[in-house]
């Protein structure tokens, strides 16, 4: 297993433990040497051994609650240290024939569906690095079992894709 599966397994574990309805949660991925080299009492807390090669998952402040996922990544840029991110987000799924009878309004279209029958809570944990490997963990509230994990490095493309873009440089218009 790769050092990016296990800490999207392990976010995913986590986030299992805490429960469903939370906020989206953001995470720097860190080399644990790194770590050690910068921060020597944070590597301590977190009980990096130094002879343990790993990625430290380092929670980030909330994203801002009125903004869109994907326009709150927009505005991120990491430092050179930051070998990749994570991101834990909770989404209602509908089924491709419900598309077309979703109101237009945001704040309609999120209570119907809530509401909606066929409804499906999914949480979804995407990981990337800088080198560009990706991989993800999806469960589902109505298979909420450790083994019902889905798991791999294309589940979730477009958010994938949002999260890559956080380590590309910004250039000036």
């Amino acid at each position: 297993m790769s050092l990016l599966e296990e800490v999207v397994q392990d976010l995913e574990r986590h986030s299992a433990r805490e429960g469903w309805d939370a906020a989206p949660r953001l995470y720097a991925l860190v080399q644990s040497e790194e770590l050690r080299k910068a921060e020597p009492e944070l590597a301590d807390q977190l009980g990096l051994r130094p002879d343990v090669h790993t990625l430290a998952a380092l929670e980030q402040p909330a994203l801002p609650e009125q903004a869109a996922v994907e326009d709150a990544l927009a505005a991120i840029a990491w430092p050179d240290t930051v070998a990749g991110c994570a991101l834990v987000l909770e989404r209602v799924v509908l089924p491709p024939e419900a598309e077309e009878d979703i109101p237009e309004d945001a704040a309609e279209a999120a209570e119907w569906a809530a509401r909606h029958p066929k409804r499906e809570d999914v949480r979804m944990v995407v990981g990337v690095l800088r080198d560009g490997t990706r991989h993800s963990a999806l469960r589902l509230r109505r298979h909420d079992l450790d083994d019902e994990v889905l798991t791999g490095p294309d589940l979730v493309p477009g958010l994938a894709d949002a999260l890559a873009a956080t380590f590309e440089p910004d250039v000036p218009a």
